[in-house]
């Protein structure tokens, strides 16, 4: 067992209410800049919807993500090394600007500064802000919200094509009979990243000490591998510098113990930050099983309980301080995933297990149980109604679960039941055992988990501890030692020979190989990544 430390996110869909203040606060932080206009490290998704960039999600197009070969074995749906190497400077598996949007700016100034008694009243038209060219806005990274665009493109969704005929066929875009919720998606920092294995000069990688993912920009040379490979074409270019970018998980606050920016100003409250535990000598074979619907359990196994002596001396024998320690004991994390088991991966199908996780979101199941003439505080009542919601089980379960509807039920059941069983104790105190009965919890167990989805306080809902001090220190000698970046020392991410053999990846496996020490990780936040 080797034990690794992940910084990790959870969103309740549930709180969302599609503000796009995390958008925003994310645009002015990382990405207000030229050459960055199109780019979204945060952005929010109406479902159903084609996302953005348009269909990222089909992966028989945009071939991201792992697939298993005929041997079984982890492969990068988009090619081996001399597959990549033979379209390194013509690669037909890009998004194009069309498939982002192209950014606009408008001429406030004719507003401003247009003559008194002109016949018509001046407008502001739209400019490409890459050309300078005058354009007609058609698409954008928000065009579907709240539906808007449904009834043009949001049948083209990939998860509908998916989706059983019957349950599909439920799906009408016409106002009083479809469905809706939001989708906040950032990079998900990934166990198994393909962007990291896909990278031909070893500029991205996944830090040692909490498992964020980074692109050292003096390495990068813009091969754009990295958006092929990424199946939620989370990576972008930046045209002005040709280098990739990517979500950094905001690492300098994270390094100081403060959550996201995107949580910190999140108006819903609905993210959870914190730490988990890992084997990372189990992260190949769970992303290797042969059924996806077993993708799931494969990951949570992946996953260690901090409570456990054993685990807690493997960690301090690997060098983890005592705060990470109790961080991770503490870790909202590990509560929605492992011990409530209410939080679901994204496509988990893709096989890079992802370390962003949803709750996902559930109709108002108790006025629909009313409706139905059925008793909210019977379990067979509620559960059966699970089924009839407005948004269906299979659309959810071909988000979180490669298709697996019961599980997809079974996480929306306890939900459902979370919300009887406190409505019947806050009217009439009553305690409804059959529904704790029927999810296999507590009553204990319920309410804590209440507390933590509705009312957790800020320190509950953020658990990150701050850089150890030494190691910090440590990291900024090594970079006077040995120049203007760490990264360019003898060990470091991507230096060894058998790190350029393999092109950055682990030939053997599939997985990205580690080639680098601890001391080997730059810390500065100022310096050579995105």
């Amino acid at each position: 067992m080797k034990i690794r430390a992940q910084v990790a996110m959870v969103m309740n869909l549930d709180k969302c209410i599609g503000c796009h203040t995390c958008s925003v606060t994310c645009k002015q932080t990382w990405t207000n800049r030229e050459g960055t206009e199109y780019v979204w490290f945060n952005n929010v998704e109406t479902k159903p919807g084609i996302g953005y960039p348009k269909h990222y999600e089909d992966q028989e197009r945009w071939r991201g993500g792992w697939r298993l070969d005929g041997k079984g074995r982890l492969v990068l749906r988009s090619g081996g090394r001399a597959k990549r190497l033979s379209r390194i400077f013509a690669n037909p598996d890009l998004p194009t600007i069309d498939d982002y949007y192209e950014p606009a700016t408008f001429d406030k100034d004719i507003l401003v500064n247009a003559p008194a008694g002109l016949k018509d009243t001046p407008v502001k038209r739209p400019y490409s802000a890459l050309t300078g060219e005058p354009m007609a806005v058609t698409w954008g990274a928000n065009w579907e919200d709240s539906l808007g665009g449904a009834h043009e493109r949001a049948d083209g969704d990939p998860n509908l094509a998916k989706m059983p005929a019957e349950a599909a066929a439920k799906v009408k875009f016409e106002f009083e009979k479809t469905f809706m919720f939001y989708l906040p998606r950032i990079c998900e920092h990934c166990l198994n990243p393909a962007c990291v294995s896909a990278c031909p000069s070893g500029a991205m990688y996944k830090r040692e000490e909490d498992g964020i993912v980074l692109v050292d920009q003096d390495r990068c040379r813009g091969w754009r591998m990295c958006v092929s490979a990424c199946p939620y074409k989370k990576v972008y270019v930046n045209h002005a510098t040709g280098k990739a970018e990517k979500c950094t998980l905001c690492y300098p606050r994270i390094e100081a113990g403060q959550p996201t920016i995107c949580s910190e100003t999140c108006v819903g409250r609905l993210r959870y930050l914190g730490i988990v535990f890992y084997d990372e000598d189990a992260v190949l074979a769970a992303a290797s099983v042969e059924d996806e619907h077993d993708l799931l359990d494969a990951q949570r196994a992946v996953f260690l309980d901090p409570h456990d002596p054993a685990v807690e001396r493997a960690a301090r024998d690997a060098g983890m301080p005592d705060e990470w320690i109790d961080a991770a004991k503490r870790s909202p994390i590990w509560k929605l995933i492992s011990e409530y088991r209410i939080a679901l991966p994204l496509h988990p199908e893709y096989r890079t297990l992802p370390m962003v996780w949803y709750v996902p979101p559930l109709s108002p199941v108790l006025d629909a149980v009313g409706q139905a003439g059925r008793d909210d505080a019977d379990a067979d009542d509620v559960f059966h109604t699970i089924r009839e919601l407005r948004i269906p089980v299979e659309y959810l379960a071909e988000l979180f679960t490669a298709g697996d509807a019961e599980v997809a039920a079974g996480v929306l059941m306890k939900l459902a039941a979370m919300r009887s069983y406190m409505r019947a104790r806050t009217l009439d105190g009553t305690v409804a055992q059959e529904l704790l009965d029927g999810i296999g919890m507590t009553a204990d167990q319920v309410e804590e988990m209440y507390r933590l989805l509705a009312i957790a306080k800020y320190d509950e809902r953020y658990v990150i501890p701050a850089a150890h001090a030494k190691d910090a220190a440590a990291l900024e000698a090594q970079a006077a030692a040995h120049g203007d970046c760490s990264l360019d020392c003898e060990g470091g991410p991507g230096m060894s020979e058998q790190f350029h053999l393999n092109g950055g990846t682990n030939a053997d496996s599939g997985l990205f190989r580690r080639t680098d020490g601890r001391r080997g990780l730059a810390l500065n936040p100022l310096r050579g990544h995105s």
